[in-house]
């Protein structure tokens, strides 16, 4: 059974800069293609940035290219999502996701497997 857990959001200041983290427990790590997703009051799960399991190849949605970094540590079982120059379009509660046994990237909600409970990140100006 894979679990993951989400830590590290926040109350920020718009310009300010946080880095979430999500930590997986069962399953084999380094065959996880692994997400990020957000979720506004009222709007549909949104994709962030996803990457593949040896960080060979990322991904990031037009709203937060050149703003977010996704990364990984396997050794840690631990992904990041470094988030720079944040403003309150960026408030919502942003979920980690993995998918086993894949290679590719992946980027839409429908390709995953396992979900984090989220953690709310809330932007104010």
């Amino acid at each position: 059974q894979v679990q993951l857990v989400e830590s590290g959001g926040g109350v920020v200041q718009a310009g300010d800069s946080l880095r979430p983290s999500c930590t997986a427990s069962g399953g084999t790590f380094t065959s996880f293609a692994m997400g990020w997703f957000r979720q506004a009051p009222g709007k549909e799960r949104e994709f962030v940035a996803g990457i593949t399991w040896s960080s060979s190849a990322t991904d990031y949605s037009n709203s937060v290219k050149g703003r977010f970094t996704i990364s990984r540590d396997n050794a840690k079982r631990t992904l990041y999502l470094q988030m720079n120059s944040l403003n309150p379009d960026d408030t919502a509660n942003y979920f980690c996701a993995a998918e086993s046994l894949s290679f590719a990237l992946r980027t839409r909600a429908s390709d995953y497997e396992y979900w984090g409970q989220g953690t709310q990140v809330t932007v104010v100006s």
